[in-house]
C-alpha cells in the first residue's frame, strides 16, 4: 500500500511565524495557490484512490483542491487534527518556553493542550486503521506539520533531536509504503 502525506497550504499564521495548532484558520491566497499546485502534482502521479483529511479548515481547503482535480470525495478523520498547543496557540513561535514544552513528551501543553504522547497515539491509530481498512489502495492524508512529523516517526526511527527538527513545507508531498 502506498501512502501520500501532505501538510495543508500556507495560512496567515504560518506567514507570520505564529503558533497554530487547534486554531481553525483558512488558507491564505498563497496557500490556496499551493493547494492547486499540489492537486496538479497528485493528478500527475495518477494513483491516489482515497483522500483522508483533518477536519480543520486549512486542511479541508487543501484536500478540496485535490479532490476536485481527482474527482474523489474527502473522508474526514478528527484524529488528523493538529496538535493542541494550549495557551501557546496564537503566540509567536519564539515565545519563551514553547520549544521546551514541545520537547517534554509526556507533559501536556499548558491550559488544556496535548502532550506529544497523545498526538502520537491518535496519529499512529490513524495509520494502523488506514493500513487495515485500505490495504490495496493508494491513500492521501492531508493534515498538519505536527502530524506529518509523527507520521514520519511511524516509518523511521527518530532521535529527539531529529523529531524536534523535522519540518514539512506547506503542500509538500511525501510518499511512504505501508
Amino acid at each position: 500500500m502506498k501512502l501520500y502525506v501532505t501538510r495543508h497550504g500556507l495560512t496567515e499564521f504560518n506567514q507570520n511565524n505564529i503558533i497554530c495548532g487547534a486554531t481553525d484558520l483558512p488558507l491564505s491566497a498563497e496557500g490556496l495557490q499551493q493547494a492547486e499546485t499540489l492537486a496538479e502534482t497528485c493528478a500527475r502521479y495518477g494513483d491516489i484512490q482515497r483522500i483522508i483529511a483533518s477536519p480543520l479548515l486549512r486542511a479541508q481547503q487543501t484536500a478540496q483542491a485535490v479532490a476536485r482535480k481527482l474527482g474523489l470525495p474527502i473522508q474526514t478523520d478528527v484524529r488528523l487534527r493538529e496538535w493542541d498547543y494550549g495557551s501557546f496557540e496564537g503566540k509567536d513561535r519564539q515565545t519563551p518556553g514553547f520549544p521546551e514544552a514541545k520537547a517534554a513528551w509526556g507533559c501536556k501543553m499548558p491550559d488544556g493542550g496535548e502532550s506529544v504522547f497523545q498526538v502520537v497515539q491518535r496519529t499512529y491509530n490513524v495509520l494502523d486503521s488506514v493500513k487495515r481498512l485500505y490495504p490495496d489502495e493508494t491513500v492521501l492524508l492531508v493534515s498538519h506539520g505536527g502530524i506529518c512529523r509523527v507520521v514520519d516517526s511511524y516509518f523511521y526511527d527518530m532521535t529527539l533531536e531529529r523529531f524536534m527538527g523535522f519540518f514539512m513545507g506547506n503542500c509538500e508531498l511525501r510518499i511512504y509504503e505501508l
